[in-house]
């Protein structure tokens, strides 16, 4: 009687089935992102806010880049999460962190709180299949326009496409003037409004950071 290559001595050999099992292991598409590293950034003699950087990497096919870092501001997580509630329809969106009217650029304590809530965000948004097929979310994530920009990108308004957009991203294709937004939100200040004002010697100093 013929013998399997295993009664031979010939060691294990594995099956189609095995391989394809193995493969697709290998082959499991990964999704990390971290907030991280809060920085002062002064808007005018009176008014300041905090962006994070947001890293991400993966080897998923949905992305262009398969690792990225951007800065966002509190106003733009909030027009994000906008966007994908008009997509979601019936699908409940994970929640931002609550505005806070006393919220402080100087408390460490709180602008701690809010990056970890953007990172809880983020991680949920990433793991729901459904909303990675939003090309604004792409745009949020690993490109440098403003949100003016991204929307008019997403619409095809712009001379550029969503995946130019994100291939030029840290290339200087976006101005620091074009990014910014008048849009407001809790955490700008103003030596007028409840928040502390933050002094001009403290433009781009960081606030401790999380380790990710």
């Amino acid at each position: 009687m013929d013998r399997s290559p295993t009664d031979r001595g010939q060691g294990f050999v594995p099956t189609m089935d095995s391989v394809l099992h193995n493969l697709s292991v290998c082959q499991k598409e990964t999704i990390s992102v971290c907030v991280r590293d809060p920085r002062f950034c002064k808007d005018d003699l009176w008014h300041s806010h905090i962006d994070y950087e947001i890293c991400l990497q993966t080897n998923s096919m949905c992305f262009r880049k398969k690792t990225s870092r951007v800065r966002r501001r509190y106003s733009e997580f909030v027009w994000l999460r906008h966007c994908l509630e008009q997509n979601a329809l019936v699908m409940e969106l994970p929640k931002l962190p609550p505005r806070n009217p006393f919220f402080s650029l100087k408390n460490t304590e709180q602008v701690t709180q809010r990056m970890k809530g953007f990172q809880e965000f983020l991680e949920r948004v990433l793991h729901t299949t459904f909303l990675l097929s939003d090309s604004r979310l792409h745009l949020f994530l690993q490109s440098d326009l403003s949100i003016t920009r991204m929307s008019r990108c997403a619409l095809g308004k712009t001379r550029y496409t969503v995946a130019e957009a994100i291939q030029r991203s840290g290339s200087g294709f976006t101005t620091t003037s074009e990014k910014a937004t008048s849009d407001s939100d809790c955490e700008s200040s103003s030596s007028s409004g409840l928040g502390q004002s933050v002094d001009t010697q403290t433009r781009g100093s960081p606030v401790p950071s999380l380790e990710c």
